[in-house]
């Protein structure tokens, strides 16, 4: 399958020419699409809308963080073929190979999904008469993921779907 159909079926062939790079397939060498660079001013913007994001995300009640990586997952499993076919070209994997990274983004989904309701704490005896303390789990900010060629996805969504449902903006 050609790059174009599948960005198509995806509803993303606009982005095929919308960058300065162009992007090959290891598997032929054919022209996969483009994809635009970043500035240091483009990064820096970036990272200051995350932080933005970030000041609303966190106060969402984990549940609801959870709701939409549960409507993720269900997107992933929607497209999951055509996905696996993006990851066969970009890396040479074996379709089933590309499949089965969609498919780890889509298990990792279903887990944070019910973890989005299992972020509570401990109770603590203290030494204190009359005294507890509490565990209280309070996101930390912006993340960012970097993944490896090779795992363009899986590893990437292992990081980023947890990160959301605990409160977390992710670049």
């Amino acid at each position: 399958m050609k790059a174009s159909n599948i960005l198509s079926e995806l509803g993303i062939s606009h982005l095929a020419e919308a960058g300065d790079i162009a992007v090959h397939s290891p598997i032929d060498g054919a022209l996969i699409g483009r994809v635009a660079s970043q500035s240091a001013a483009d990064v820096d913007r970036a990272l200051a809308d995350a932080q933005a994001a970030y000041k609303t995300w966190r106060n969402v009640p984990a549940p609801r963080r959870g709701e939409l990586v549960r409507i993720l997952g269900n997107k992933l499993r929607e497209n999951k073929r055509a996905l696996g076919s993006i990851i066969t070209l970009e890396t040479g994997k074996i379709l089933q190979e590309g499949m089965g990274e969609v498919q780890e983004m889509i298990d990792i989904c279903d887990f944070a999904v019910g973890l989005s309701r299992q972020l509570y704490g401990l109770t603590i005896a203290s030494e204190r008469p009359g005294h507890r303390m509490a565990e209280s789990w309070h996101p930390v900010g912006v993340c960012t993921v970097i993944s490896a060629f090779n795992f363009p996805a899986a590893v990437w969504s292992w990081n980023a779907a947890l990160a959301l449902v605990c409160g977390n903006a992710v670049l």
